[in-house]
């Protein structure tokens, strides 16, 4: 049960920078099995709870930081789906950096269809950028605490 617990939580944190993994979830998935393997005694009920909290919190967020980043940059509501068309692209043909740069570029194109120039498109693209990198290093550093404690907790 310590190596799935182990294993959930390394897959958590790779989980983090592969979109098509539940990172976050998973590593707190290996809370709840060291915490179940240990008779409940390394984590108690209050900080599993606090966790799950964070857990969805850092989840939801990961889906709004790049919208929030993308309209702070003056992305259009078309220029944001398509942006989710070229994250989702980008990321089956050149994982993960397609990701990425699947979204920029569907940001840009979806401003640029809307008529926005240039320069006012490529600010979106960043925004969209901006809010994939603030999302993935929320994600990380969250999913690497976890993964920590658990590390922590093994021994």
């Amino acid at each position: 049960m310590i190596i799935l617990g182990l294993l959930l939580a390394l897959a958590g944190v790779f989980g983090c920078v592969f979109p098509i993994i539940p990172g976050p979830p998973l590593a707190y998935l290996a809370l709840i099995i060291i915490s179940w393997a240990k008779g409940w005694e390394p984590f108690g009920a209050t900080f599993l709870i606090i966790m799950a909290g964070l857990t969805l919190l850092v989840t939801i967020s990961d889906y709004l930081l790049p919208a929030i980043k993308a309209k702070k940059y003056g992305a259009s509501k078309l220029s944001l789906w398509i942006s989710v068309v070229g994250m989702v692209g980008g990321l089956f043909f050149f994982p993960p950096w397609g990701m990425i740069i699947g979204a920029f570029v569907g940001a840009v194109v979806g401003e640029l269809f809307v008529g926005s120039k240039g320069k006012s498109a490529l600010r979106a693209g960043w925004g969209v950028f901006v809010g994939n990198m603030l999302s993935t290093g929320l994600k990380l550093g969250f999913s690497g605490v976890m993964l920590f404690l658990y590390i922590r907790e093994m021994f």
